[in-house]
């Protein structure tokens, strides 16, 4: 059976907001704890959560979770490096690892069931790629086969890993993911959070 390991990250300094968005609460738990629990449920392993400009305070509110964090001391040169720095910890945890899906958490309504559907896609359609579809594109979370490892490691600057999906579409599956554009950059996303029932 393949195994699945996870890379949140949780590095960004939330400049729009003001505060770590990472950190906000909603349904009773912060956003980086519901993503680390969903994963868990999903029996993702490792679990990798990539912590930067707030790292104390993530770390602290993931302290009875079983996860690795790893801080991520070039965060500030953009989600790149949390990426690298992600897949270079789960490739030392867990060497036999053959995919690896890559998350953020700011999306709120990200669940174990997602998970599940990217992990699923992978072995149906036999693609090296599966991202989440949602108003025109396709992003995060996003599972890597194996042979893109490689070129994850060797990602730099802002993009993240959005380039590597725009050069291999031939090998690229997508699920259906609506609720994915709800993610929360201002005040105003969190209030309108807020008013929604999961």
């Amino acid at each position: 059976m393949d195994k699945t390991g996870i890379i949140i990250l949780a590095a960004g300094p939330s400049m729009r907001l003001g505060k770590p968005k990472q950190l906000l609460v909603y349904y009773g738990k912060t956003l980086v704890e519901n993503i680390v629990e969903e994963a868990q449920k999903a029996n993702l392993n490792p679990v990798v959560v990539v912590t930067g400009a707030s790292s104390a305070s993530v770390s602290g509110v993931l302290g009875n979770k079983k996860v690795e964090i790893v801080y991520n001391d070039r965060w500030q040169s953009g989600m790149a490096s949390g990426i690298v720095a992600g897949v270079s910890k789960i490739l030392a945890l867990s060497p036999e690892t053959d995919s690896l899906i890559i998350a953020v958490c700011d999306q709120p309504f990200v669940s174990a069931a997602l998970f599940g559907q990217l992990m699923k896609m992978k072995k149906e359609q036999n693609k090296g790629i599966v991202g989440s579809a949602y108003v025109g594109t396709i992003g995060t979370p996003v599972l890597f086969g194996k042979a893109y490892f490689e070129k994850l490691l060797l990602l730099e600057g802002e993009d993240g890993a959005k380039k590597i999906l725009n050069t291999n579409q031939a090998d690229l599956a997508c699920v259906h993911f609506d609720q994915g554009s709800i993610d929360v950059d201002t005040t105003e996303d969190y209030d309108r959070l807020l008013l929604r029932t999961k």
